[in-house]
């Protein structure tokens, strides 16, 4: 009876631990459990959209996007309900896909614009291959693709189109690229080393084109523009600018835009007898800085020259260039009259309200234009180019004001951008088509990168911003490069069409050897 009593005792005094650390070890799961479940909804928040996501330590949404998503910028809603309807038309396993790359999360005006136009370009030549193409396959669905405001998450974003090349949709081309930034370069440089055919819009810098030094480091990339070096040389054939009447002004340390810029006009002025004044801004170039003071004082140089020096060639970014503009707007010398070159970041200028338009009443800003609506409508048309492109367009953008094509938001033309998006596009298309096999709905991937040296003479593509010659390496050949000025009303005024070679190319359109 005893015994069995203490039994029973060690028995309870066990038994309530016991009950104890199970509880805690219950309660201990409850809280992992917990814990877990809150950081999955924290990984979950991160998602934007279907293919867009937010990087830790950022509230950028970037990634691909095939639906109607804005990236948070309501002025693109309307023209991607267009292209979201049009994705949509398209039967499954008829098409491929075509990326546009650009900075869709940009926060200033003039960049937001320069994207829309770029999205409106490129949407039309979409439209324009699906509906005209006399039974030409495949079809082409339109992708978004956006690394950032200053493209500093080009990795995530490279790393989602070559999951979209592998897959379903397959990808065939990423086109657009925006502005000639080392992050760019970056991107550039994976996706063409990934097999990725990459089309350039609106890069000019020499070092991203391929054939600089007989080397290839991009294979697989075409652009529509002509390099930083073709727009000097078409611009030096044009001004004829001369080392005794011209002051160089560049960016420090610069960019690859701003690097190759300086360099070409350094050549073209070699000799000067005037040191090149630097100037050094943000690294975001598209924030004020300082750099509005050292431009005050560029200016005092600038009167300092003799009376025999009217050219100031400018190697910057279009913020700095507006800031520059202005600071010449109220320099001491104001009997003498000045022509302000640069390359061109200046179409960024006609959209710009912080410029004052007033500097403009003695002083010429001529920029070299990726395109222009009037470069081809003259009598007689050049060659190398010609009008019957320009109205196909303009017959597009007509369309686009309603259903079925649009509407597509206000169109501008005058800063180049929507319609060198569209040639770029309507050569990604040439290279697909002109890849995909007989009997096949799409071509193998690298294969569309092979179609770029055959780009030239009868195998041109006729673009709006001009004939479209591609060399070995995927450069434009002889490219139209339309001078333009900027007036006081901020518009841009067509000046002449010049040319890298001093005249347009013959009509075979094939670049010597």
């Amino acid at each position: 009876m005893r015994r069995g009593f203490w039994v029973r005792l060690r028995e309870d005094v066990w038994e309530i631990p016991l009950r104890r650390y199970l509880a805690l070890l219950l309660s201990a799961a409850l809280v992992a459990g917990a814990v877990l479940a809150v950081r999955t909804v924290t990984r979950e928040d991160r998602s934007c959209a279907p293919g867009v996501v937010r990087p830790e330590g950022s509230d950028e949404c970037v990634g691909v996007s095939t639906t109607a998503y804005d990236f948070g910028q309501p002025r693109l809603r309307e023209l991607l309900a267009a292209i979201d309807r049009e994705n949509r038309s398209l039967e499954e396993g008829s098409y491929v896909t075509v990326a546009l790359l650009e900075p869709f999360t940009a926060t200033d005006r003039d960049t937001v614009n320069h994207v829309l136009h770029q999205l409106q370009g490129t949407y039309l030549a979409q439209y324009q291959a699906n509906h005209s193409a006399n039974g030409q396959t495949p079809a082409i669905r339109l992708a978004l693709a956006n690394l950032g405001a200053a493209g500093e998450h080009w990795e995530h974003t490279v790393g989602r189109l070559a999951e979209l090349a592998r897959g379903p949709e397959r990808l065939r081309a990423v086109t657009g690229i925006g502005q000639s930034t080392e992050n760019t370069k970056n991107a550039v440089r994976e996706l063409t080393r990934r097999g990725i055919p990459v089309i350039g819009s609106s890069i000019t810098a020499d070092d991203l084109a391929n054939g600089l030094n007989g080397t290839d480091p991009f294979p697989g990339l075409a652009r529509v523009a002509p390099t930083n070096t073709d727009e000097a040389r078409a611009l030096a054939s044009f001004a004829r600018v001369t080392a005794g009447r011209a002051l160089l002004v560049y960016d420090k340390p610069g960019d690859p835009y701003t690097r190759t810029l300086q360099e070409s006009f350094s050549r073209l002025i070699e000799g000067s007898p005037y040191e090149p004044q630097p100037f050094t801004p943000p690294a975001d170039r598209s924030q004020e800085g300082t750099t509005a003071n050292t431009f005050r004082q560029i200016t005092h140089l600038v009167c300092d020259t003799s009376r025999q020096t009217d050219t100031i060639l400018f190697a910057g970014r279009h913020t700095q260039l507006r800031q520059f503009v202005n600071a010449l707007g109220g320099r001491g010398c104001q009997d003498r009259r000045f022509t302000v070159l640069t390359g061109d970041e200046g179409s960024y200028l006609t959209g710009d309200h912080d410029l004052d338009r007033g500097a403009l009443r003695n002083l010429s800003v001529r920029y070299t234009a990726l395109a222009h609506p009037d470069a081809f409508t003259g009598d007689p048309v050049p060659s190398g180019g010609s009008a019957a492109d320009t109205a196909a367009l303009n017959g597009l953008l007509a369309s686009g004001r309603g259903e079925p094509v649009g509407p597509i938001g206000p169109v501008s033309l005058e800063d180049g951008q929507l319609i060198i998006a569209y040639d770029a596009m309507r050569l990604a298309v040439h290279g697909i088509r002109e890849a995909t096999p007989d009997g096949r709905t799409d071509p193998p991937l690298t294969d569309v990168g092979l179609q770029w040296p055959q780009v030239k003479g009868s195998l041109r593509v006729n673009g709006a911003s001009g004939w479209i010659c591609l060399d070995v390496h995927g450069n434009p050949y002889d490219k139209a490069v339309p001078i333009v000025e900027l007036t006081a009303r901020g518009r841009a005024e067509f000046v002449e069409i010049a040319w890298p070679e001093g005249k347009p190319p013959g009509r075979e359109c094939l670049p010597p050897s």
